[in-house]
């Protein structure tokens, strides 16, 4: 009776081990292999010596800086490509005034007007307030005689409302020497348009609509 007992325990135990034979191999015949997929890099010439050596527009850059005389840049994410626009202004004999949107405040008060400006109040001295001159009108100042005007870079211009964007793009017209070019955005490739087409200022020679 015992070893009828005991064997009865051994093959319950054996059952209850073994692993299901027949739903491994239905799972198995169910199991459909992944679709493969292939990923192709294509090189093109630009990839070797760059792809703004290929571009011919040098030409038509001077022109429109010349036209428009203020032009919303919009270069790759991964910059680079704006140097060597910027470097063919410099061998024209422009001089550079490099500002960033962020913190410029009005710009029609630092660029043509004296500015106040308040230092950081550490707690224990008075505020103070120091006043600066116009920023174009001092570094037109200081251009050497055989400069050719001055370009206000302005980085990060997108950050600039309409009203800003409309004044620089009529800075050129208040001050005939200066060029503005302003970084409103990015994209695949250096790319640019008159300043006025982005602030929907009229173009030049357009007249504009008195009709109420």
């Amino acid at each position: 009776m015992a070893t009828a007992t005991a064997t009865a325990a051994w093959s319950i135990h054996q059952r209850a081990i073994a692993p299901p034979m027949h739903r491994s191999t239905r799972a198995a015949t169910l199991t459909r292999r992944p679709a493969r997929i292939t990923t192709k890099c294509s090189r093109s010439l630009g990839d070797f010596i760059g792809g703004d050596l290929l571009k011919l527009d040098l030409g038509q850059w001077l022109a429109d800086v010349e036209e428009h005389k203020a032009l919303a840049i919009y270069s790759p994410h991964e910059g680079g490509y704006e140097g060597r626009y910027l470097i063919r202004l410099a061998h024209q004999g422009y001089h550079f005034l490099e500002l960033s949107a962020r913190g410029l405040g009005d710009p029609e008060t630092t660029l043509t007007k004296f500015h106040p400006i308040c230092p950081p109040h550490i707690g224990k001295q008075p505020i103070a307030r120091w006043y600066f001159p116009p920023e174009v009108d001092y570094r037109l100042s200081l251009l050497p005689p055989d400069a050719k005007g001055l370009v206000v870079w302005i980085i990060e211009a997108k950050v600039l409302s309409k009203a800003e964007l409309q004044f620089l793009a009529l800075l050129p017209t208040l001050r005939p020497r200066v060029r503005v070019l302003a970084e409103c955005g990015n994209w695949r490739k250096f790319v640019w348009t008159p300043l006025k087409d982005i602030a929907d200022l009229p173009a030049t020679g357009e007249k504009v609509s008195t009709d109420q």
